[in-house]
């Protein structure tokens, strides 16, 4: 349960963080707002974020905590996951937007609608159904990760009650767990594995069906 509960603030908590940063981010890559240039430069930091191992953000996290003189907590785990979640989800969203039909925008600019208008009321809620499977997308790649939260989220066995407080995940618990020579708690390891297995299973099946 503790695992599972951890996971889940983590995940949720990263995912929150990533939309609130990456669908001004995607807005902004837009022609209506950014040149050519500037865009594509972006795009590509992004890509290369998105290539970057986990394990490089969560060193990355763990040497500005040591650095501010932070332990291991859920905030941690939170800033590694949506460092690592943010330009998955900004590409994504951002590919969405781009397959908007250009008319739908001139239609809603001969109206006599602004940039802003026209992004938020005509642009987002074409593309909310792609903005979702998006941020499911996000979602189930950061619940699944275990090395970026290696050193950042720590490892407890009770949930958390504060943001500084240490938890416990999913992943951690399968790779802490199967290396015991117990044979009862490998087979909890197993268990979290197959818990973990079924929660991204059905993020994928409902980010395809959206």
């Amino acid at each position: 349960a503790n695992a599972i509960v951890g996971s889940l603030y983590l995940s949720l908590g990263a995912t929150v963080l990533s939309f609130l940063l990456g669908l001004p981010i995607a807005f902004a890559l837009q022609k209506e707002y950014t040149g050519r240039r500037l865009s594509n430069i972006t795009r590509l930091a992004l890509d290369i974020l998105w290539g970057t191992p986990s394990i490089v953000y969560g060193a990355f996290g763990f040497v500005v905590m040591v650095y501010f003189g932070l332990r291991a907590s859920l905030l941690g785990g939170i800033i590694a996951l949506t460092l690592l979640m943010l330009p998955i989800m900004t590409r994504s969203i951002e590919e969405v937007i781009r397959m908007i039909p250009l008319e739908l925008k001139e239609t809603s600019y001969s109206l006599g609608t602004t940039r802003i208008e026209t992004t938020l009321k005509v642009v987002f809620r074409q593309a909310l159904p792609g903005i979702t499977t998006g941020i499911l997308l996000a979602f189930g790649r950061g619940i699944g990760d275990a090395a970026s939260i290696l050193f950042t989220a720590g490892y407890t066995d009770y949930i958390p009650r504060s943001l500084f407080d240490p938890v416990a995940s999913l992943p951690l618990a399968v790779f802490f767990q199967v290396a015991t020579p117990i044979p009862e708690v490998q087979q909890r390891a197993y268990a979290s594995a197959l818990i973990l297995l079924v929660i991204v299973l059905f993020v994928s099946i409902f980010s395809r069906l959206l």
